[in-house]
């Protein structure tokens, strides 16, 4: 088998994370079942991940078979994992794509409570970005203006049932105000 190529695959990226300064789990999503089919290993594994680069000034590492990107910022960590023969500038696209992502969506307030606070468009961005490991867009400014729809902005047909009584009441509460 050496020397000869590998098929090529869509499938590139097996798991996004972002973990916080203690290691423990903000938001995951593994795409390979085969790898970590449980939740346990897959804490165990991101235990792992974060002992080893929560020091370190890298940006890739090897660990467990999986090539892993990565990036920090004050008490956050993005990962990107991905095969061992995986290219690296694909995943690290993808991992600035998520980062970026985050930055706008939080007015580069990128941090543990700001995400906590917006983590349902946190976690649509991240499904904007990759669909079941397969990498679907990597420009942060079209993933931004794809999650980040204003209830203003959607026909009122379009709207869920929470969002017309938040927007009546919003509506009712600047009436009264006049």
């Amino acid at each position: 088998m050496e020397g000869s190529l590998l098929e090529p695959m869509l499938y590139t990226v097996k798991g996004i994370a972002i973990l916080d300064s203690d290691g423990n789990r903000i938001l995951a999503k593994y795409y390979d079942k085969n790898i970590f089919p449980t939740s346990k290993e897959q804490k165990g594994f991101e235990k792992n991940l974060f002992n080893k680069t929560h020091r370190a000034n890298a940006e890739i590492i090897m660990l467990d078979g999986l090539t892993c990107v990565y990036k920090s910022n004050v008490d956050l960590f993005f990962y990107v994992m991905g095969s061992s023969n995986e290219n690296e500038l694909i995943l690290m696209s993808v991992l600035n794509c998520l980062y970026d992502s985050v930055s706008q969506i939080l007015r580069k307030n990128v941090e543990k409570r700001a995400v906590l606070e917006a983590l349902d468009i946190v976690m649509l961005a991240m499904d904007e970005i990759c669909d079941g490991g397969i990498i679907i867009d990597a420009d942060s400014s079209s993933v931004v203006s794809r999650v980040a729809l204003r209830s203003d902005d959607i026909p009122i047909g379009e709207q869920t049932v929470a969002q017309v009584f938040q927007t009546a009441k919003e509506q009712l509460k600047w009436s009264l105000l006049k």
